[in-house]
């Protein structure tokens, strides 16, 4: 069977690296090399697009892109697991997560979807958030980061965790004690399981939850705060968003909401920022429930979150 290739339309949708930056590349850098097809169209090699999403991903991560291509294969795979392994000693990774990364990387999403479902009915949904979903969110993402999982392993992951969490969540009864906050991402930010983590937690506290999904504009999510007479926005950010656009986001947010309305942000791709006049920054599940505490007793605009 013959190697496949893609041409620059499905490298940019696979990569999420723009047309206009592979030409770039290949015009100053010398990769990517594309073959061409019969109409003269550029075609990639299967192993240069997969070298070009590492590339993105360490881009993701901070890493510099002239340096990046620069290196050879063997160093740019050394790069991205260095996080992966220093963080592999975490005490949260257990071997009870590690049996359910072996699931997914199986392929067997009904024996997953089993196994989280006896964990759930075993730990109730606060701990089954917090000591089931948030750790094992943070090793698969690890995994992707460093290339033990395929891309269709992390998709599988998160479609049926996230259905999990939707269900226990649909079971709960309405939050009637506030606030009413209202969980949503940025455009681009396309990773839902902080939401819906952060969501399950502020519900279990009572709180009235409006989850907008994720991709939201920054205009979109003023009107709907204001539609919603909500209390509270609050936002995820993965690790895999770029950090260096976060605070711009942030600031612009913050213009466009009401001063009543707190902003707080949350998830992996907020914890090396600095502090943000008018938003809160929430780096773990216990700081937005700290902060949900705070609010409640009147002293908001003190905490540091993640969702």
């Amino acid at each position: 069977m013959s190697n496949p290739s893609f041409n620059i339309a499905a490298v940019e949708r696979d990569t999420g690296l723009s047309k206009d930056v592979l030409r770039m590349w290949e015009r100053r850098y010398g990769f990517p090399v594309p073959d061409r097809d019969a109409n003269g169209e550029r075609s990639y090699p299967a192993e240069q697009v997969d070298r070009l999403r590492l590339i993105k991903r360490l881009m993701d991560m901070g890493h510099r892109p002239g340096k990046l291509l620069a290196l050879p294969g063997a160093e740019l795979n050394a790069l991205a697991p260095r996080r992966a392994a220093a963080q592999q000693r975490d005490s949260a990774s257990g071997s009870d997560v590690a049996d359910l990364l072996a699931l997914i990387k199986q392929h067997d999403g009904a024996a997953y979807q089993q196994a989280m479902q006896q964990r759930l009915a075993r730990q109730g949904l606060q701990r089954f958030v917090q000591d089931t979903v948030a750790p094992l969110t943070q090793r698969v993402g690890e995994a992707w980061e460093d290339g033990r999982f395929e891309v269709f392993e992390e998709h599988l992951f998160t479609e049926l965790t996230k259905r999990l969490l939707r269900q226990a969540i649909a079971a709960l009864p309405g939050g009637s004690q506030g606030p009413r906050i209202l969980l949503t991402s940025v455009p681009e930010e396309a990773h839902v399981l902080g939401l819906l983590m952060v969501e399950a937690l502020f519900a279990l506290e009572g709180a009235e939850c409006i989850p907008l999904g994720t991709q939201m504009p920054l205009l979109e999510i003023g009107r709907a705060a204001v539609a919603h007479h909500a209390d509270i926005v609050a936002l995820s950010f993965s690790a895999a968003f770029p950090q260096r656009q976060i605070p711009a986001l942030l600031q612009q947010l913050r213009r466009l909401l009401p001063a009543p309305v707190a902003l707080w942000a949350g998830g992996g791709g907020i914890l090396r920022l600095a502090r943000l006049d008018g938003v809160a920054l929430l780096p773990g599940l216990d700081e937005a429930l700290a902060a949900l505490a705070d609010w409640r007793s009147g002293q908001t605009g003190t905490a540091t979150v993640t969702a």
